[in-house]
């Protein structure tokens, strides 16, 4: 059964804005052929949440053309708190749909390292791109919401890093959103080559109080045999914004993926985490922290599938609600037939702070094959009276006590963050959304 869409753009605006953009021709057909696909294509359906009635199709503007930043000293002064204004190394801005600010050392040039917009990616390194946007990881047809972002795509980066190539300094994205008119379909494309080991770290900023857009968003990740990589998030976008994420991994042998995310929108959100270890030896290690407030309604299905023998999946998920919020944490460990000595674990940790709030875990292990191990742990509940008690003992205020707990409670996840600047942020949009 398919529900009918109201869409904001017909298949001409589809294929006028991608010739606008200079994209190749393979890329305007494929946009055209995702638009024809979106009404027969079901809308996702995260367990325990009803999204049916949430907007994720109509909205005021596409894309708009936003400023560039000939320096970071014209950036807000939040953003600016993120970068070494000095020495910016690897860095990408976006402002709104605008490709603003691009910084790339020359001998990470000369060693084949690739950080571009989605746009200039699809000119520029067309046959790359296009072995990569949607083929492995995740597809067009998979649901409603994924064949939105791959017609509507409006932004992104291409992070391309060569064989043996080793990135000591973390490549750092922005997108920074200061227009309440406008929608974020991006898409973020990762590949790390065989051998290769670096950190990318992406901000969603928006600085307006209630957005009236859409925020759909997919990333692709691909490690490379022996590689390593790291992949850090910190969303924050504003009320009003309807949001879809979709990050999905796929790991060659011998290779680690590590996840640490911090999920921090203050509208509804709908988030798939999902990573699909094919290479042997190979391992995905996933942190996520979330806290909900006022009436959030959101949903967080985090999956790690083995596929490749002896290999790894890890997850770690904290959440804290308050208010009349809802969190939702679906984990989903799955060892696959052939998967032999293969690890899925998981713990998933909630604290409700209000009487109304409301947090679920629903942890969950598929095993079809005997030779494996695999377990989980969920808890759901309030700040243990105990450690308040011990706090308040030693002359600390009750508000203090449990603002002390709550940042103690998400620090195995805010601390894997490797930029103070983000990890500030984070901190600091933490500590917004608990008082």
């Amino acid at each position: 059964m398919t529900v009918e869409t109201k869409l904001a753009l017909t298949e001409q605006d589809v294929r006028s804005y991608s010739e606008k953009m200079n994209e190749a021709a393979w890329m305007t057909d494929f946009r055209a052929d995702a638009f024809a696909k979106l009404e027969q294509l079901p809308m996702p359906k995260p367990d325990k949440t009803r999204i049916d009635r949430w907007n994720f199709t109509d909205f005021p503007i596409h894309a708009v053309e936003s400023s560039v930043y000939s320096s970071l000293d014209e950036l807000p002064a939040k953003a600016r708190e993120l970068f070494d204004a000095e020495k910016p190394g690897s860095l990408y801005i976006q402002h709104n749909n605008t490709p603003a600010f691009l910084s790339l050392s020359d001998d990470l040039k000369a060693k084949g390292v690739i950080l571009t917009d989605i746009f200039t990616a699809t000119r520029e390194h067309g046959e790359l791109v296009k072995k990569y946007y949607m083929t492995n990881g995740v597809k067009v047809d998979e649901h409603k919401l994924t064949a939105l972002n791959a017609a509507f795509m409006n932004g992104g980066v291409f992070v391309y890093v060569p064989k043996n190539v080793v990135i000591e300094e973390p490549i750092q994205a922005l997108f920074l959103h200061d227009d309440e008119q406008v929608s974020l379909f991006n898409h973020i494309i990762v590949v790390a080559e065989a051998n290769s080991s670096f950190t990318y770290i992406e901000n969603y900023m928006s600085t307006v109080a209630n957005a009236k857009g859409q925020a759909n968003i997919v990333s692709e990740v691909f490690t490379g045999d022996n590689s390593n990589v790291t992949y850090g998030a910190v969303d924050v976008l504003s009320e009003g914004f309807t949001t879809y994420v979709n990050r999905r991994g796929v790991t060659g042998r011998d290779s680690q993926l590590n996840w640490v995310l911090g999920l921090m929108n203050d509208g509804n959100t709908i988030a798939e985490n999902i990573t699909h270890l094919v290479g042997d030896n190979s391992g995905a290690d996933m942190k996520t922290v979330v806290v909900g407030t006022g009436k959030q309604r959101q949903n967080f299905t985090t999956e790690i599938i083995s596929w490749g023998k002896n290999t790894n999946g890890m997850i770690l998920k904290h959440a804290v609600v308050k208010d009349e919020s809802t969190a939702i944490f679906n984990g989903i460990g799955k060892i696959t037939k052939g998967a032999v000595g293969s690890n899925a674990e998981q713990e998933s940790r909630m604290l409700m702070l209000s009487p109304r709030a409301r947090a679920d875990a629903n942890p969950i292990l598929l095993i079809d094959e005997d030779e494996v191990t695999a377990g989980h742990a969920a808890t759901v509940g309030r700040v243990d009276p105990i450690e308040m008690f011990y706090l308040m003992s030693r002359g600390i205020t009750k508000t203090e006590a449990e603002r002390l707990i709550i940042h103690g409670f998400l620090a195995p996840v805010v601390d894997k963050l490797k930029v103070e600047g983000v990890k500030k942020l984070l901190t600091e949009v933490i500590e917004r959304k608990v008082r």
